[in-house]
């Protein structure tokens, strides 16, 4: 994917925040209101109707706070057309603004909610995004897990099954660059389910085309052999926030143990329909998400079914509970969770060390021998200079700043005025009523608490180094967790 692209649609993410921050105040009093009106929220009445069995009930219909301003969207810089989602349709039907994302049109936001609406309701229900446009994809056969032990820092061998792993694809050069980061689940002992960025399709196509090629030639492999499917037709949808478990649990069989179901753990099951006795296919639901909040990304095998499955949760949840929400809703969620976008606060120069990734990579694969893309130049990096490793120049950190938002290439200097790092992503915090983002600073200033300074237009503004994530993820870990 061109990094045009990125630049695009990292303008038009901004461009939320940034009409975000022209209405918003520090003033406590505002920021409670703004709750009420979420505890009370519009609903997301579709333009024409649905089937009988997901009729919205009418709600009355609460000021809106205006916070989104009239702009343009930047496009993709590809000439290629845009593609849609299984949910398209539906998402015209809700009142969506449609921006191009990944190679898709996907919706940015609501008529019912503003960002930052969708965002605190997010925070306190539930909220349904649409998360279609990345890449699916299933390694299988005997070497599958050896493959993906070769290109990413992850002990697939060693996971359990239906369970999932936060790892990164990585550049075979030994640079300890990163191609993307990826979500890797060991369905069985030769299958996995591996979820990739979609704006960077073309990029990983070629790279794991070659790779799996290379694997597969090799001499020794003919019983090693690996083979990668795209999951092209399956729809993903992400249900998100504290009212996700009980929502999700009017669809389950009543055999079905979702509470037993732990954060980084999946499983197979059919839904079923609220007022039917109608089953879907078995769809795959993982326990994670984008958010921090607690949630469920569920992999639906069709596009049919991927609407009739949204339209269900929406239906049993009901408009007070959950609510469609979109990229702007996403990205500033997934910043106060601490977490990466891929062209920004990652890309092909970056290392899971200067990355504060280094938490991805298991013990036993720390080693210059680990067998990895790059497992030597990360071993160095493991160590600090201080004790004979290699060490790191720079450090992702979170950053609280004064005064207006920071924007991402915004420079990080010192109270001197020397350079020391750059802003990655950066947004006003609706749950914090701060400015938070997220860059990369020289190592040694990288510390919690450190005060450096963020150049906004010009003008420095005080900043300081923040642990991450800034909001207290809530993911279920169990009743003792």
């Amino acid at each position: 994917m061109q990094r045009s692209r990125s630049i695009a649609v990292a303008s038009a993410l901004r461009g939320v925040c940034r009409s975000q921050t022209q209405t918003w105040t520090r003033n406590a009093a505002v920021r409670r209101f703004i709750s009420t009106v979420v505890a009370a929220p519009v609903v997301q009445q579709p333009k024409s109707s649905f089937s009988a069995s997901v009729v919205r009930q009418q709600a009355v219909r609460p000021t809106q706070i205006r916070t989104q301003a009239r702009r343009s969207y930047a496009s993709s810089s590809s000439n290629a057309p845009l593609q849609k989602t299984a949910l398209y349709d539906l998402h015209l039907r809700y009142g969506a603004k449609m921006v191009p994302f990944g190679g898709f049109h996907m919706p940015v936001q609501y008529s019912s909610l503003s960002v930052i609406q969708s965002h605190l309701f997010t925070r306190s229900h539930a909220s349904l995004f649409d998360v279609g446009h990345m890449v699916q994809r299933l390694f299988s056969g005997p070497g599958a897990a050896q493959f993906l032990e070769r290109i990413t820092p992850s002990a697939a061998s060693a996971l359990g099954e239906h369970r999932s792993t936060l790892s990164c694809i990585m550049h075979a050069d030994g640079s300890g660059g990163i191609v993307d980061d990826t979500i890797v689940t060991k369905l069985t002992a030769d299958k996995f389910y591996v979820v990739t960025n979609a704006a960077c399709r073309d990029k990983d196509n070629e790279y794991l085309r070659k790779e799996m090629a290379k694997w597969n030639a090799e001499p020794g492999h003919e019983s090693l052999q690996v083979k990668e499917e795209q999951l092209s037709e399956s729809g993903l949808i992400a249900l998100q926030g504290p009212e996700a478990a009980p929502i999700l649990s009017l669809l389950l069989p009543k055999d079905f143990n979702l509470r037993g179901l732990l954060f980084g753990h999946s499983a197979y099951t059919p839904l079923m329909l609220p007022g039917s006795n109608t089953q879907t296919s078995p769809v795959l639901i993982s326990r994670g998400g984008y958010t921090g909040e607690d949630g469920f990304e569920i992999s639906i095998p069709s596009p049919a079914e991927t609407v009739t499955i949204t339209e269900a949760i929406l239906s049993a949840g009901g408009p007070e509970k959950v609510q469609l929400a979109g990229l702007g809703a996403r990205d500033s969620l997934r910043l106060e969770a601490g977490m990466c976008l891929y062209g920004h606060d990652l890309d092909d120069t970056t290392t899971p060390v200067e990355g504060a990734l280094s938490w991805i990579i298991p013990k036993e694969r720390r080693g210059p021998d680990a067998g990895y893309y790059g497992a030597e130049k990360i071993a160095k990096q493991l160590v600090p200079k201080a004790k004979g490793g290699e060490g790191v120049e720079r450090r992702r950190v979170g950053l609280i700043v004064e005064g207006a938002p920071a924007r991402e290439g915004y420079p990080i200097v010192t109270a001197e005025g020397e350079k020391v790092g750059v802003v990655t992503s950066g947004c006003p915090s609706p749950s914090l009523g701060k400015n938070i983002a997220m860059g990369y600073i020289k190592e040694g200033l990288h510390k919690v608490g450190t005060e450096v300074q963020v150049v906004v237009r010009g003008k420095p503004k005080k900043a300081v180094v923040s642990k991450m994530p800034f909001v207290p993820n809530k993911y279920w870990r169990g009743e003792s967790a």
